[in-house]
């Protein structure tokens, strides 16, 4: 199975983000000895305890200090069988990632980096409120691969125009300045302004414009361009990989695998229909898992939501959704009564032949949540 940690910390908040997280670090101590008490209260959630992937994600993950990730891997160590070779994934800003946290890391078993770059732009990290410098967004790769931590994937954002400002020249330098630094593995998002951020309360106060869908369709094509003429593939509609370099941990959630969530906010699915949300509240989480008890809702998914998920999200990526799978969810009759519209699709140029999955094209992908609704049971 697969492990995620939240850690709900942040030095500051960036403007887009509606992530759960705290900008006071005061709890931190007690936060990470509560989710110590929480893996030991969750290590039968899952009959299996082997662990292929654990991954840290926050909130900001490099902010812990060696002690308290001494004591997480230490906990879950004495709780679940960590595979030999298990990807273990760690979210990281830039302006933490210095030569001697980097070797902390590495020295801790952490052989994957995900590191929050979002831009290469000074203009753009500033308008996101990002706290490191478009110095730090370049210096901190090179380092951790002289460092010997070749397994990095960086995040940027897409769709961002700011006044004065090329849009379209911005976003090719920062796909070039990507590429160049050799990293296997890139995950590219939209600018999207939730309600509840910074942006939010801007578009309603008109300090800023909304999206640009039209600007957005052009830097994703830019972006599908370049990274094919790279050699990255595009394995979910938001990620890119150079051979072998995809997210197993990510890929267990779009393949539909079991996983233990630990922290705050954090999720669990037991591989079959009962998903597990952990408030989002760092003092109800603090009370409650201290009192021996966990503080979450369920959802026993119907049959009917099980295949509209999987569809929803196996549909994202380069495997598709199954047809044994499909079947194996209750639907065996599924292709059959959805043949006229799977034909619609494939003869619009939406979906490639194949017997064994519903698969995507290139053109496709970008429709890839309407087709699915337009499938769902």
């Amino acid at each position: 199975m697969h492990l995620y940690l939240h850690i709900p910390f942040c030095r500051q908040a960036c403007h887009y983000c509606d992530f759960h997280f705290s900008t006071s670090l005061k709890q931190k101590s007690e936060i990470v000895n509560a989710l110590c008490k929480e893996i030991a209260l969750q290590r039968h959630y899952l009959k299996n305890n082997h662990l292929k992937t654990i991954y840290f994600g926050g909130g900001t993950p490099s902010l812990l200090s060696e002690a308290e990730l001494q004591q997480i891997f230490d906990c879950i160590h004495s709780h679940f069988d960590v595979e030999a070779h298990a990807e273990i994934t760690l979210e990281a800003n830039p302006d933490d990632l210095n030569a001697a946290q980097i070797k902390l890391f590495k020295q801790m078993g952490i052989n994957r980096l995900s590191i929050g770059l979002q831009s290469f732009n000074q203009k753009h990290l500033d308008f996101l409120n990002r706290i490191h410098s478009n110095t730090e967004a370049e210096t901190c790769i090179k380092i951790s691969q002289d460092l010997g931590i070749e397994n990095i994937s960086i995040d940027l954002i897409y769709g961002i125009a700011l006044p004065n400002t090329d849009a379209i020249d911005n976003w090719a330098m920062d796909l070039a300045q990507a590429t160049t630094l050799g990293v296997p593995h890139i995950s590219a998002y939209c600018l999207t302004i939730e309600p509840q951020t910074v942006f939010g309360n801007w578009l309603k106060k008109k300090k800023i414009l909304p999206i640009n869908q039209d600007l957005s369709a052009q830097h994703f094509e830019m972006l599908l361009a370049h990274l094919s003429q790279n050699d990255y593939e595009q394995y979910e509609v938001s990620n890119f990989c150079k051979a072998d370099a995809q997210s197993r941990h990510n890929s267990s959630y779009w393949q539909h695998e079991a996983y233990l969530g630990i922290g705050p906010s954090a999720h669990s699915f037991d591989g079959q229909s009962l998903r597990q949300y952990n408030v989002a509240n760092n003092q109800k989480y603090l009370q409650a898992v201290t009192q021996g008890n966990i503080p979450c809702s369920f959802d026993e998914l119907s049959k009917e939501d099980q295949l509209n998920e999987y569809l929803l999200i196996g549909l994202r990526t380069k495997w598709g959704s199954n047809f044994d799978k499909i079947a194996g969810l209750g639907f065996p009759d599924f292709r059959e009564e959805k043949a006229n519209l799977l034909l619609q699709f494939e003869q619009i140029g939406w979906l490639s032949k194949n017997n064994k999955a519903l698969v995507l094209t290139q053109k496709g992908k970008l429709f890839a949540d309407k087709i699915a609704a337009d499938l769902f049971v």
